[in-house]
């Protein structure tokens, strides 16, 4: 009578349009994945990373215990401060040696936001003078009770010192982003130079490198390491045998040694 031949179509039938569903969805669900995928970072995204890599206590220690003739062992601690109405994030930094981490002898205050859209970088970082220093000593070790409010800090950005543009690095790379202050650098009067650069990169194993140099007229570099950036590493556990390093404890050094193999200890 035909019916078993017409189960058989219809069964068929099915089959086909139960596959082309099938492959519909999975075409459909590979495009939903592939554009989350490929979502493009926004502007504020990398700001928002580099803001978070650059937070934290970080040390130069294994630099130190590699070439103590060239490097210190610093302390290097930042911490968000304030947020400025257009978005921009302000972050209280500061730099001390190691055995004493309540006498920093730099402090500054980081505004990162994005670069503007007709530069070709992706987060711009500068620095500022602090109006009252004093005040803002060891910010981040302190309670948010303790420390100046948001709206404080932001009365408190003195003069712009430098700005670095920083990009994305290129797939292969150590870095995620790198950049250094525009050609020329920013004026600068310590220890007898006219201008300064600043170099920083952000590691993939959340290292911070930082190399600031400055030159007199003549393009002689009158401060800062001559050999390479300085390696911020995050704090680590700290051993026994660490804590009574003679790099923790070594006595202060003839002020020429300091600025030939540091940064700049007071601007």
């Amino acid at each position: 009578m035909g019916t078993g031949s017409d189960s058989e179509s219809e069964g068929n039938g099915w089959g086909i349009a139960r596959g082309i569903l099938v492959k519909a969805a999975v075409l459909i669900g590979g495009a939903i994945l592939l554009k989350r995928l490929t979502k493009s970072t926004t502007r504020w995204d990398h700001s928002s990373f580099v803001s978070h890599s650059l937070s934290g206590e970080k040390f130069s220690m294994e630099q130190a215990s590699r070439d103590p003739d060239n490097y210190f062992n610093f302390r290097m601690v930042t911490c968000p401060a304030a947020e400025l109405v257009d978005g921009s994030r302000v972050l209280y930094f500061e730099q001390a040696f190691w055995r004493t981490p309540s006498k920093p002898f730099r402090q500054r205050f980081y505004m990162v936001k994005p670069c503007p859209k007709e530069m070709k970088c992706d987060v711009e970082l500068s620095s500022y003078a602090i109006r009252d220093a004093e005040e803002y000593k060891n910010f981040c070790d302190r309670s948010k009770a303790q420390r100046p409010l948001p709206e404080e800090v932001i009365e408190d950005i003195a003069e712009h010192l430098t700005t670095i543009y920083l990009k994305r690095c290129e797939r292969g790379k150590r870095c995620l982003y790198e950049g250094s202050t525009p050609p020329g650098g920013f004026p600068n009067s310590w220890n007898g130079a006219t201008y300064c650069t600043s170099e920083l990169a952000v590691m993939k194993n959340n290292e911070i490198h930082i190399w600031d140099r400055g030159y007199d007229d003549d393009g002689n570099q009158v401060w800062g390491v001559k050999d390479g950036p300085y390696e911020f590493k995050p704090a680590p556990a700290l051993s026994s045998n660490d804590l009574f390093s003679p790099l923790n404890f070594a006595p202060p050094l003839p002020m020429e040694k300091r600025i030939d193999g540091s940064f700049v200890l007071q601007e």
